[in-house]
């Protein structure tokens, strides 16, 4: 009998270890990194757009810090060859963009993100400077983003240019199967120039494959005022309606 009792108090503490390891929670996943990098090639790069590769491809990378608390930093860089194009021969062939902000969510559905940006072009010797610092605010809800960003500075080597304001509106919709589609419209308003000031355009198409984003996109304005080229005889329109394909990997 005491054999028997043994077995069953056996039977009855396997039973109880075995409901305690059910109900037990799984282990926690790792908590996301708040640090990434992004590495990617374009066959042109365009900002607001306009051609800054001269219609030629581009390498950029970047690196953010995104803390839990809304606060980020980060840089990102950019080959280009606007400011050594004629008419502006000012010695420089990168792009270093440095910024920080505060994103957060403000109601159900609805984010805020303020933040400063200096766009650095090392070397470069134009008068004015190409360096400049805009201050920028974005709200988004659902899948739609507005954005004001305005200059503290002269805006990319432009004399009396300081205070100009660029205002854009995006959405990006999710089509399943690792596609998205993003249309964008945007205004730049160029301080004390108002034939700069122009209206720019694109629709991209990206898919998202082992691990990489792959790009396609239509960019354009509706101005031919910026040009550039590696003499004066060789003058493009650095605004025209482009096909621009890319892909960029995020680690």
């Amino acid at each position: 009998m005491k054999t028997v009792y043994a077995l069953l108090a056996l039977a009855l503490a396997s039973s109880t270890l075995s409901v305690h390891a059910e109900e037990a929670p799984a282990a926690a996943a790792p908590a996301a990194s708040p640090l990434s990098f992004n590495l990617s090639l374009a066959s042109e790069y365009r900002y607001r757009g306009i051609a800054q590769s001269r219609l030629q491809p581009a390498l950029q990378g970047g690196v953010d810090y995104a803390a839990e608390s809304g606060f980020y930093i980060g840089a990102w860089g950019s080959t280009i060859k606007w400011i050594k194009d004629a008419p502006y021969n000012g010695g420089a062939n990168v792009e270093i963009d440095l910024y920080g902000g505060y994103k957060t969510e403000v109601a159900k559905g609805l984010t805020l993100d303020v933040g400063l940006l200096s766009y650095v072009y090392p070397g470069n010797d134009l008068n004015p400077s190409a360096n400049t610092t805009e201050i920028y605010a974005a709200a988004t809800f659902g899948p739609v983003t507005a954005k004001y960003s305005h200059s503290l500075t002269n805006l990319f080597g432009t004399a009396d240019s300081k205070g100009s304001g660029y205002l854009d509106v995006s959405a990006t919709f999710e089509l399943g199967e690792g596609f998205t589609l993003t249309p964008h419209i945007g205004y730049q308003k160029l301080k004390n120039n108002d034939a700069g000031s122009y209206t720019d355009y694109a629709l991209t198409l990206n898919k998202d494959y082992a691990g990489f984003t792959f790009g396609a996109a239509v960019i354009g304005t509706d101005t031919e005022a910026y040009q550039g080229g590696s003499s004066m005889d060789s003058l493009k329109n650095l605004g025209k309606t482009a096909f621009v394909v890319s892909v960029k990997k995020t680690f």
